[in-house]
């Protein structure tokens, strides 16, 4: 099995337990400042994970289809959603199941991307954004910063989540930033998962752009809409449009 096919899973929701609702409310209030959609515009989360940007997307009156390959974060976020206001589907983000020019915009938060150890793998994530946007559709890669993941790296880390210990071991290798995890719980084995991404650039991003119909706009550095600095800024958040 693939990283991604393994660590999705149940440790995962505790690993992640500090991504909240709170945050993902700030963030998509940030990003419909960026993206400017007309009422009930059809929106795509792609890699939806538990559903907290989807959840607050249908909150604001969207017509959401939240997307993972994972069932475990799927039924996690279908269980928030007592009201049924979004559709959620399981399937792989290089080929989706569904039609051309589907959707109104697309977004791809929180360093979903760059998970294939092949550039031509990664490129084909950008095919089907571009597939199912609508002509004059907007979309939304919210990314890693390179520069900064490599000059300011936390080698190991270990905190606690309730009973259950978590540690972390990141390096820098083959041009992917990996993550070994063990979660340790007072007894039995540490449970043992990797995570990796491939580290694009900005100026990878643009090469990777070139033959779709992806344009890209504006690149900020986080959330409060500050500008990308490659040397500082936290994050490499890519908002564009499709000709």
């Amino acid at each position: 099995m693939s990283w991604y096919e393994q660590s999705f899973g149940v440790d995962y929701l505790t690993v992640y337990t500090h991504r909240n609702a709170e945050q993902a409310e700030g963030e998509v209030a940030q990003m419909m400042q960026w993206l400017r959609l007309p009422n009930q515009a059809k929106v795509l989360d792609l890699c939806c994970g538990m559903g907290r940007h989807s959840l607050r997307l249908a909150d604001l009156g969207f017509d959401v289809t939240g997307f993972d390959l994972s069932e475990v974060l799927l039924a996690e976020a279908g269980a928030k959603d007592t009201a049924s206001n979004v559709r959620w589907v399981q399937g792989d983000m290089r080929s989706l199941p569904f039609p051309r020019h589907a959707y109104d915009a697309v977004v791809n938060l929180f360093t979903s991307f760059g998970y294939f150890d092949q550039d031509e793998e990664n490129r084909k994530v950008l095919s089907e954004i571009d597939k199912v946007l609508k002509p004059r559709g907007k979309w939304i890669i919210d990314y890693l910063n390179p520069d900064v993941v490599v000059s300011r790296l936390i080698h190991e880390s270990e905190r606690k989540e309730n009973s259950v210990t978590i540690r972390e071991v990141r390096r820098v290798e083959d041009g992917m930033v990996k993550k070994q995890i063990a979660v340790c719980e007072e007894e039995g084995s540490p449970r043992h998962y990797i995570e990796q991404v491939k580290l694009y650039t900005f100026t990878d991003f643009e090469r990777m752009l070139q033959g779709t119909s992806l344009v890209l706009d504006q690149a900020y550095g986080d959330y409060s809409g500050s500008e990308y600095v490659a040397a500082v800024s936290p994050r490499m958040i890519l908002v564009g449009h499709k000709r």
